[in-house]
């Protein structure tokens, strides 16, 4: 099986004055279709507001940039919306079917990639949106009659309803127009901040990372994902893992730039790349991936298609080299006593996240 890894590029696929929205294609990248995964990227201008609508498909949003996000969401029968501050670092899970709005409440760009799984999306690979307004709204696509009929308003009424806003996705609201304030209650159950977290791991001059599970978040259980953010120094190396529960792991590059490895079926490399800020790529099922900053350092956001990833590592304390048997060890790799001592010493001391070398 040839599968193409190849890092890619967000294309546009909308750009107004409220903002711009660009996705991964899964025609141009037929991995995410096969995979059943998507990404896409929000990039919100100041009083930027993105028309309420829901989508096909469990997603997590991280915000990439900005302090003055406002998001509401409305769950299937919720009878009323819960309002959402967000800012850089800030990890939101989205439900399927779950109607949300965005809004853009500062003075610079509010920026947020998307990335989930589509197993039940209209088009494998990519996200469908379906809008409550605008010209690509449902209301517009009812007729003034049943309008009229479902919201006991007369026909003038049932076409100001549904005509009145021309504008189609992302629009920038008028200066001082008022949104509603964030809800004081709700944003700790509903929002995560995986940048202030206390990391799971942290090896110094080597970087660290940060793993949300459904067992920290709860509210990740509701989409059925989980998330893991890496942060590496410069040079610094992320070893070698695979997800042993087969999961699917799609990476985002958010800041810096590196080189990429990813090893699959019969010890092919199917992977060898420099990757960028920007850039997405997609681990299939039980391939093993590794990754190099460059000087300036790398940081990269990853979703993972379950709610509790198992990951199997090569380096490290519970690697899999340092659990086998020497007499294993010696025969596996055709190996000496010595050599073998000498490898299992240099596990024992490893670590998931690896210094630059002196």
């Amino acid at each position: 099986m040839e599968l193409n890894l190849a890092p890619k590029f967000a294309q546009k696929i909308f750009e107004g004055e409220g903002g711009t929205y660009y996705r991964w294609s899964s025609a141009e990248y037929e991995l995410l279709k096969e995979a059943k995964v998507g990404g896409g990227r929000l990039v919100l201008q100041p009083r930027g507001f993105a028309l309420p609508h829901y989508a096909d498909s469990n997603r997590i949003g991280y915000v990439l940039q900005g302090s003055c996000g406002v998001v509401g969401m409305v769950s299937p029968n919720a009878s009323q919306e819960v309002v959402l501050r967000l800012k850089k670092g800030d990890i939101i899970p989205v439900p399927s079917g779950a109607v949300s709005w965005w809004y853009n409440d500062g003075d610079s760009e509010l920026i947020i990639v998307f990335l989930g799984e589509t197993s039940k999306a209209y088009v494998p690979g990519e996200f469908t949106y379906f809008l409550l307004t605008g010209t690509q709204g449902i209301l517009g696509g009812f007729s003034t009659e049943f309008n009229s009929r479902a919201y006991d308003i007369n026909n003038e009424e049932a076409k100001k309803l549904a005509k009145s806003q021309s504008g189609l996705l992302l629009i920038k609201l008028p200066e001082g127009h008022k949104m509603p304030h964030p809800c004081k209650n709700s944003p700790d159950k509903l929002v995560f901040n995986i940048d202030a977290a206390l990391p799971d791991i942290h090896v110094q001059n080597a970087g660290l990372l940060t793993a949300l599970t459904a067992k920290k978040f709860p509210f990740l259980g509701e989409v059925g994902l989980s998330a893991t953010l890496v942060k590496l120094d410069a040079n610094a190396m992320s070893s070698p893992v695979y997800a042993a529960d087969s999961s699917v792991q799609v990476i985002y590059v958010a800041k810096g730039s590196g080189r990429i490895q990813v090893v699959g079926i019969n010890g092919e490399r199917a992977l060898d790349t420099k990757v960028k800020a920007g850039h997405l790529f997609v681990v299939p099922r039980f391939f093993v991936a590794a990754a190099i900053a460059d000087g300036e350092g790398m940081e990269y956001f990853s979703m993972i298609t379950t709610t509790q990833p198992v990951f199997g590592e090569f380096t490290g304390k519970t690697s899999v080299w340092g659990a086998l048997s020497p007499q294993v060890l010696q025969a596996s790799l055709n190996v000496g006593p010595e050599f073998e001592q000498l490898f299992r010493a240099k596990i024992k001391k490893s670590t998931i996240l690896v210094p630059p070398q002196n």
